[in-house]
């Protein structure tokens, strides 16, 4: 098929395939082979000049991969190593979700994307920024765009989004501070001359309506732009719910000549929505009102997202199979929550508390990356080397006033029954809220070897050395504090490959928390002299690709967190850093091909997490909430017809606790959804997307004993998408 290609396209191909394969092996479709071929004129004029040109293109390796668009099966990644490295290749647990997945499940939030990663849950986060749990391990800051941190508080959408990487275990070596459980990173969408051309339109149950639009082409031999959007005015199955979503997103790939390849990014998103913490609890258990039902003041409650970020990449071949990769991206957010919302229901379970506040956040992240990459053959040894450096700084300004109800009362009791209604509120700083600047500089220094020992053993190596120092500015009594760290992050794996499409591994990793917490908040006079917390992850696991386009893993797991601050158990009222958790279990993962017609995703996980010492949130013997024992997830697509396909999957989610206390229990639950696919004449597709089929009642996640979020009942969701 690359035959037929005019040979001044296979130059184009040949740089980029060389410069990051696995972002051509992602875009490359049968459509675009299709349009290239019907250029016959244009192909014979070139076949007559190959020979020539072919001279001309002397050294250069052309590596080409189709993938057709429904495919769910991920073989390749550079994040979790930086490197172009199988993942059959790489030691680490890691769950990938492919775009055909995405939009085959119409998933539009983290939240849809962790139903189908074994051992992560998605925390309610307030309703209003995404809060996974991985591990046992609750966070709201590790999160990655292309590799670069991405950890301000919202909620992030899908519509830019090539694929979601989840990894699991400690990822320091790679990735910084934090990742103490695993780390979920965005792989954006990149410009190619690969023509595309997508305008998606949805609406749906509960007044759903979405638009989305994915364009993209070369001008030329040297410039390829794409532009991708979304527009979504929605409501939801909770009284009074709305959200008005909207995104663009323009990339540009320029040939800059020399082996030099230019890459440009920007986005501008913003989300607005109505603030909603769920239900509270009653008796251990969540309250039995009406899923729909709104606590709290929906007249105050709202939120506003901003996100303005700027990326730009240089890869450049430096020859003798050297490539230098730079990395900037520029992000500012502006982020506002208030919300009045649910606290404990009475003995009599006939009133319930209500409380409120409200927060302002400025953050502005600057990060640098730059990597170096090379192979090198030592004996019979081969090497896969990488050095690198990374520098960042992080502005931040928060703001919070506490929600006052007639006076100097802060709660504000109301009926069970009649929970939603307006309060009369006034928003003003009580003696504890923040207001405060916080600076955050990074400069790390890592480097790694992979190394192929033989045709049945590789080994990886790593270390990565962060500077961290965090500057605190308390703003209401001039206060200012500082903390400086040095985190030593090392990564060892070794591998036993049986046979070549099978791998073995075992792996250890090491990652740090410092003690100003993942969003910097939490410095004090306390804990500005306390240690970083520390996460061990040790781990075990098996991959095999039972063929090109199916996959099977799973990994047997330790992971360990110590140095959490504890009370002194001789004077309560100091702080010292004995506390420590641990989680243990394992999961299974399949995802790929079963038959052309048959693609597949699934998978399960056994886990607990405990506190083994003391800690100031919990006793010895406590469960780490939203941790549920097991998950089972399972997903078909089966092609009936060649313009007919459906979809059947199902979730399963034992029960969990729904805080440290161990005190609430969110029941266990399974859900089924489903899809119907049909193929229209003029390069158009219809899908029906069915969540929740038989309106089973359950309670995905909470934010304590008292914020408690319902499943959705039953929803429906039509889209019509046209290529062009």
């Amino acid at each position: 098929m690359l035959g037929a290609l005019p040979v001044r396209t296979l130059a184009v191909l040949s740089l980029l395939a060389v410069v990051d394969r696995p972002a051509l092996a992602q875009q490359a479709t049968p459509t675009d082979t299709v349009r290239r071929e019907k250029s016959s004129e244009v192909q014979t004029d070139s076949a007559k000049r190959a020979p020539v040109r072919a001279r001309e293109l002397a050294g250069m390796k052309v590596v080409g991969e189709r993938t057709r668009r429904t495919a769910y099966g991920v073989t390749r990644s550079r994040t979790g190593t930086k490197t172009d490295t199988p993942l059959r290749d790489t030691p680490q647990s890691a769950t990938v979700l492919s775009r055909a997945l995405i939009s085959d499940q119409a998933m539009q939030s983290m939240a849809d994307v962790v139903r189908y990663v074994p051992g992560v849950t998605m925390a309610q986060g307030e309703g209003h920024r995404d809060a996974p749990v991985i591990r046992g391990q609750s966070s709201t800051a590790d999160f990655f765009v292309d590799g670069v941190r991405d950890d301000a508080q919202y909620l992030r959408d899908l519509y830019n989004v090539e694929r979601v990487e989840a990894l699991k275990g400690s990822n320091a070596m790679i990735f910084g501070r934090g990742g103490g459980g695993g780390i979920i990173n965005q792989v954006r969408r990149e410009a190619s001359w690969a023509p595309v051309g997508t305008l998606t339109l949805e609406g749906g149950s509960f007044d759903h309506k979405r638009g989305t639009l994915d364009v993209g082409r070369g001008f030329g031999e040297h410039v390829a732009g794409r532009l991708d959007a979304v527009y979504e005015n929605s409501a939801g199955f909770r009284e009074r719910s709305r959200l008005t979503r909207r995104g663009i997103s323009p990339t540009a790939t320029i040939l800059a000549g020399a082996g030099t390849v230019l890459r440009f990014d920007y986005e501008h998103f913003g989300d607005d929505r109505n603030v909603d913490r769920g239900i509270p609890s009653f008796l251990g258990a969540p309250a039995r009102t009406p899923i729909d039902t709104y606590f709290g003041d929906p007249d105050v409650s709202h939120s506003r997202a901003r996100v303005d970020a700027g990326t730009v990449v240089i890869d450049r071949q430096l020859g003798g199979g050297v490539a230098l990769r730079n990395r900037t991206r520029v992000v500012h957010y502006g982020k506002f929550y208030q919300n009045v919302y649910s606290g404990a229901v009475d003995s009599t379970g006939t009133l319930v508390n209500l409380q409120g506040y409200n927060n302002a956040t400025a953050r502005t992240n600057a990060f640098n990356q730059t990597d170096l990459t090379g192979a090198l053959t030592t004996g019979p040894v081969r090497h896969t080397l990488l050095a690198g450096a990374e520098l960042s700084r992080q502005n931040t300004d928060n703001l919070r006033n506490t929600a006052y109800f007639g006076g100097a009362a802060t709660t504000v009791q109301v009926p069970l029954a009649q929970p939603a209604r307006s309060t009369g509120v006034a928003f003003r700083p009580s003696a504890t809220d923040a207001d405060n600047h916080v600076r955050a500089d990074v400069g790390a220094l890592y480097a790694q070897d992979q190394l192929a020992l033989s045709d049945h053993w590789q080994a990886i190596a790593g270390l990565r050395v962060d500077a961290f120092t965090v500057r605190f500015h308390n703003n209401r009594n001039d206060q200012n504090l500082q903390r400086f760290d040095r985190l030593v992050s090392p990564r060892a794996g070794l591998i036993f490959k049986p046979v070549t499409p099978a791998s073995l591994y075992a792996s250890y990793s090491i990652s740090h928390l410092p003690s100003s917490g993942d969003q910097f908040s939490s410095l004090t006079a306390t804990t500005q002299s306390l240690e970083p917390e520390r996460f061990r992850n040790l781990e075990l696991g098996a991959k095999w690709d039972v063929a090109s386009s199916l996959s099977l893993t799973g990994a047997l797991f330790q992971l360990d967190r110590s140095n959490s601050s504890a009370p002194d158990p001789v004077t309560p009222e100091r702080t010292v850093q004995t506390g420590a958790q641990r989680t243990t279990g394992y999961e299974l993962g399949a995802s790929g091909e079963i038959t052309p017609s048959w693609q597949v995703v699934g998978g399960f996980s056994s886990q607990t997490a405990r506190i083994r010492s003391r800690t100031t949130a919990a006793i010895a013997g406590a469960t780490v909430p939203l941790v549920p024992r097991s998950t089972v997830s399972l997903w078909n697509r089966v092609q009936l017809a060649p313009a007919l396909g459906a979809g059947l999957g199902a979730v399963h989610q034992a029960r969990m606790y729904a805080a440290i206390d161990n005190t609430v229990t969110l029941p266990a639950f399974t859900r089924w959804d489903g899809a119907l696919f049909v193929t229209l004449p003029r390069h158009t597709r219809a899908q029906l997307n069915v969540e929740n089929l038989l309106d089973t009642r359950y309670y995905a996640t909470s934010q304590g004993n008292n914020n408690i979020m319902p499943g959705a009942s039953r929803i429906l969701r039509l889209s019509v998408s046209a290529d062009y």
